[in-house]
């Protein structure tokens, strides 16, 4: 592979350096040429169907052979239908609005100044995630639309569909006429070049972590460049009293079994105990049916089929067929609980009582907060986004799902006709 003969440092350092420079030509880059490209690289999606399935396949072997667990061998999965998912995608964030050049605010000042603020891109964004393949489509095309340039750098075990899926960006790159180092993929699994890119001081404007607790962890810790903070994916659900008990038995089957290796997947369902006074365990038993490992506490744990929680077990990220389960009494007990516990990613409540949700909704400060409505619709296309580039569960610039429209920043535009100072 490209690189292979240099250390970690001067690979990065060349990539980012001509990322710098594809980011100048992108800021001014013409809406229709960022379409063009995108829709090109859907096209290529399509054109290299094969050639991306093989080199899947050779990743799931490798993963095989390293025991990834079935739920982080399903986020490497791709078949036909997750690359129609990629399709779509690229094409629903192909005819988003553009958000560069966007103006946020006008005004006009006593002092003879007219004064815009606008959106501008961020500059070069550094990407670095794990396992799941698409990201690479995903956030190409995010910092594309955005009008940034963005360095890759895909999980080890998800080298080769990365790789086949970069090509078909840098396809798209190419039909509209735009850089090719505008969106990069680093082509090595050293984990040299992870640290390296957290000290591109001046060269990667932003790093964007997407994946478990470790890697986002050692992002945090080591970084010199600014971060988007994307933790684990701690998600709530919470079965208020007043909770309609079939809403709430699909809800909580979907939160945690529709896909349990995402950040939004359910992690640990609190019961009002006076839903539990009036419809029993179905939430428990409905998981139990599913095949969910369900750990419980309290008078929970008695139910059949269930395994005692440990402590450790509230406030853990499973990624698995796993769910930690215990009663409150009321929302006030379920927000202390979710408030200790809790990642800041996202949580919903379960009830016909508004009052009751608007109460969960200003007492917690997660970045995503539903009611009946499952956690796994924590997802920029969900959000009509087109896709998403992670979920932010910090509280600066960007939070939720991180879109084109969060990868802008702003800058001011300032005429005047001959204005002084006084």
């Amino acid at each position: 592979m490209d690189g292979a003969q240099e250390s970690a440092e001067a690979l990065i350092t060349r990539m980012a350096r001509a990322a710098r420079d594809a980011s100048a030509d992108l800021a001014s880059a013409t809406a229709e040429r960022k379409h063009a490209a995108l829709i090109a690289a859907a096209d290529a999606v399509t054109q290299r169907q094969a050639q991306i399935l093989e080199a899947n396949a050779r990743d799931l072997d490798y993963a095989r052979e390293k025991g990834l667990s079935p739920a982080m061998t399903d986020r490497l999965t791709l078949n036909p239908e997750r690359l129609r998912d990629i399709q779509d995608s690229l094409r629903s964030i192909a005819e988003q609005p553009d958000p560069v050049g966007k103006v946020l605010a006008e005004w006009d000042r006593p002092n003879g100044l007219h004064i815009k603020r606008v959106s501008t891109p961020l500059g070069v964004l550094g990407v670095i995630y794990e396992s799941r393949p698409n990201v690479t489509a995903d956030a190409g095309a995010m910092a594309l639309k955005s009008g940034n340039a963005v360095i890759l750098r895909g999980g080890s075990d998800s080298i080769h569909s990365s790789a086949a899926l970069h090509d078909c960006m840098t396809d798209g790159l190419r039909a509209a006429n735009l850089p090719e180092a505008a969106i990069q993929l680093v082509p090595t699994r050293d984990r040299e070049a992870v640290a390296a890119m957290l000290r591109a001081q001046g060269l990667i404007d932003v790093i964007i972590p997407r994946g478990g607790k470790g890697l986002v962890g050692l992002v945090q810790s080591e970084a010199r460049v600014p971060v988007f903070s994307h933790l684990e994916g701690i998600c709530h659900i919470y079965a208020d009293a007043d909770a309609d008990p079939e809403k709430a038995r699909r809800v909580v089957v979907n939160a945690k079994t529709r896909r349990t290796g995402i950040c939004g997947a359910a992690e640990c369902l609190l019961i009002d105990r006076r839903f539990r006074e009036r419809h029993g365990d179905v939430l428990v038993q409905d998981l139990l049916a599913e095949g969910v490992e369900v750990r419980a506490a309290d008078e929970l744990a008695s139910v059949s089929g269930t395994v005692t929680a440990s402590p450790d077990d509230f406030g853990r990220e499973f990624l698995d067929s796993i769910i930690a389960v215990r009663l409150v009494d009321g929302v006030d007990e379920a927000i202390a609980h979710i408030r200790r516990y809790g990642s800041g990613h996202t949580e919903s409540i379960l009830t016909e009582n508004d009052a009751t949700a608007a109460k969960f909704f200003a007492s917690l400060d997660s970045a995503i907060l539903m009611q009946n409505a499952s956690t796994q619709f924590a997802d920029g296309g969900e959000f009509g986004m087109g896709a998403e580039i992670g979920i932010a569960t910090g509280k600066m610039h960007a939070r939720g799902p991180v879109g084109a429209e969060q990868l802008t920043s702003f800058k001011y535009l300032v005429t005047g006709d001959g204005a002084t100072r006084i």
